[in-house]
This record gives structure tokens, sequence and C-alpha cells, in this order.
């Protein structure tokens, strides 16, 4: 079984298409649909990896990354936060570095793009 990675996104098609490519490459995946069941999710499953939208009704990524990061149990699990907001890019990466955030992705990007951050953070799959 590979590294565990959550996918936490409220568009369900970028979940699927993500979702079948992380399994390909030897992925565990698991998904959330929002930030909230995001953060429900990383307690239960204990990802290796998180990625995380930024924009979700809920509760946004940013907001989530923060609470995940004051978890004692997942602080330490890297997380990757993906965006589709042109607007203002370089303040949401400051803001996402700030708080918390290992890698940053602007959508559109292919999944070899994705696996390439997740493998920078995790190393290659187990």
């Amino acid at each position: 079984m590979g590294q565990k990675i959550l996918l936490v996104d409220d568009d369900p098609l970028v979940v699927m298409l993500f979702e079948q490519q992380l399994a390909r490459a030897g992925y565990t995946v698991c998904t959330a649909g929002s930030g909230k069941e995001g953060l429900a999710a990383a307690e239960r499953e204990k990802p290796d990896l998180i990625v995380m939208d930024i924009v979700m009704a809920d509760l946004t990524g940013l907001a989530a990354v923060r609470q995940l990061k004051k978890n004692d149990g997942l602080k330490h699990v890297p997380v990757v936060v993906i965006t589709s907001q042109s607007a203002g890019l370089e303040a949401f990466r400051k803001e996402a570095a700030a708080a918390g955030a290992a890698g940053f992705l602007v959508k559109p990007f292919g999944a070899a793009q994705l696996i390439a951050e997740i493998q920078k953070l995790l190393g290659p799959v187990a």
C-alpha cells in the first residue's frame, strides 16, 4: 500500500480526475468535498500528505491548514494548497506559506505536476 494522500476539493470533477491519477501513480487516496470534511478526514485517515483547495464555501483551505497546524497529531503532515484564483496570486502564496502550507499549485495543472510536488515533499512512491 502506497503513501496516503488526502485530496480536499469541492469540485467533484477535480477530485475524480486527481484521485484516479494519484492511484495510478501508486498512492492510496482518500477524498473530502469541503474544508470541514477535510479536517475530519485528516483526523480519521492520518494521511502522509494533504492536497487542499483554497476556495471552498464552508471553510477555506487556508483556514483548514491553520487548524491542521494547531493539531499535535497532524501538524507534521505537509499540505499542498491549490487554487484557481489568479488575482492576488502572490498574496495567496504568502498567506498559504504563513498558514503552514508546504506547496502551492495554480489550476490548471496536470497530474504530473501534482505528483512531482508530492514527491518533492514525500520522496518517491514506496
